[in-house]
């Protein structure tokens, strides 16, 4: 097992190599001589891109978590998920060719878009945790989700932003938040207007599946031979 100098030092070299050439173009190998380690130590940690990927979008979730602000406390839930998103923003600060790098490749990918979701939506599943809003359940999986694609949109703005108060990027957060009580508050709306109709439509398919008392003995006597018994040999 790689020590985790080596494994920081295979992620530092995959960020280099994601920067400078894109996704598509280096291979692993190019990540092994970039590091200095041998083929069997890189394939042992990190089977492919994405789990350097991975390893990467882990790290980042680290430090936003060690970063969590107790003054942040008392505010509304709103303002501790800005902080949050703002403190990852400044996290990844130090990658940004590599982010653009992996902007288009997924912008041009659909394969690789699905791929990085899946990373996304548990890193953005962190963050609600962070902020301290519950992250279980139904409504925090379709609350993760928009979040990935609202984070999305601030990094586009955040990439080309070069004032370093990050002005414009604060701002297409604080909207992008905005947005998102809205649709929240609508699918809650929504929720609540649906769950009447859907706890009688499960009330009646439970019905529908229980046979009366009775039934089942019925239809055995009748496919029993006449005079004889159902369990007659």
């Amino acid at each position: 097992m790689a020590t985790a100098k080596t494994r920081q030092k295979i992620v530092a070299s995959f960020l280099s190599l994601l920067g400078d050439k894109g996704w598509h173009g280096f291979e692993m190998a190019d990540v092994a001589r970039e590091a200095g380690v041998k083929l069997s130590v890189l394939r042992a940690e990190f089977p492919g891109k994405t789990a350097c990927l991975r390893a990467f979008l882990s790290d980042v979730d680290q430090k936003v978590l060690d970063a969590i602000d107790p003054d942040m406390e008392g505010e509304p839930a709103r303002e501790r998920l800005f902080d949050v998103l703002m403190t990852r923003l400044d996290t990844l600060s130090p990658h940004k060719d590599a982010i653009r790098a992996l902007r288009k490749a997924v912008q041009r990918d659909p394969q690789l878009a699905l791929k990085i979701n899946r990373e996304a939506v548990t890193s953005q599943r962190w963050m609600l945790t962070a902020a301290g809003i519950p992250a279980a359940g139904p409504r925090a999986a379709v609350m993760s989700q928009a979040l990935v694609v609202a984070f999305a949109r601030v990094v586009d703005v955040w990439l080309d932003d070069k004032d370093p108060g990050l002005a414009r990027t604060m701002s297409a957060l604080a909207r992008q938040l905005d947005e998102g009580e809205v649709w929240m508050g609508r699918l809650d709306r929504v929720s609540r207007f649906l769950k009447p109709f859907l706890s009688r439509a499960r009330e009646r398919g439970a019905r529908q599946e229980t046979p009366p008392p009775g039934t089942a003995d019925a239809g055995d006597e009748a496919a029993a031979p006449s005079g004889a018994s159902p369990n007659a040999a």
